[in-house]
């Protein structure tokens, strides 16, 4: 039922995934702020893209595109999940420290405060390299969405990174 069967299409995917784990394991630490769930998160998308690696490739499906795409989606539900799970009364101190996390780095910090999908446009422009166009492909919003959500994101950064004395 679509699914990578050795033989048909297996060896491609293989192939796909031994040349872009490195990149996708970046990107998905970029998105998620911890090695760990950036192993989750591209193994999950992974698996997903997997069964339906066939009828992809037969539509000729930017595969690159669709991967990014489906791992900034994956992201934003995980988020979703989790603030829905993790809803207290009492919020916790604003110094607890969290694991593999670059808490000595105001960047990541300021990076992480930030909503998914302006978190996700900068990521995908600064740190992987793509032009409006193709963020706007990825993400399946307009090129001035990528706009606007890049201008509103790098204000907040420089709002936060100023208040924390990161930048002059």
């Amino acid at each position: 039922m679509g699914g990578v069967v050795p033989g048909s299409g297996f060896v491609e995917f293989a192939d796909y995934v031994t040349a872009r784990l490195p990149d996708l394991l970046r990107l998905g630490h970029a998105l998620t702020g911890n090695p760990h769930d950036a192993s989750d998160l591209v193994q999950d998308v992974l698996e997903k893209v997997g069964l339906r690696w066939n009828s992809l490739q037969r539509r000729g499906t930017n595969m690159d595109a669709y991967v990014r795409r489906s791992m900034v989606n994956a992201r934003t539900s995980r988020w979703r999940r989790r603030r829905r799970e993790t809803l207290v009364a009492i919020p916790p101190e604003r110094g607890v420290a969290q694991p593999d996390r670059f808490d000595d780095e105001p960047l990541w910090q300021a990076l992480a405060e930030l909503p998914a999908k302006q978190r996700a446009v900068l990521v995908l422009r600064y740190y992987e390299g793509l032009n409006e166009s193709e963020i706007a492909e990825a993400l399946g919003i307009s090129a001035g969405t990528v706009k606007s959500h890049t201008s509103r994101a790098m204000a907040a950064l420089r709002n936060n990174l100023k208040s924390e004395g990161g930048v002059r």
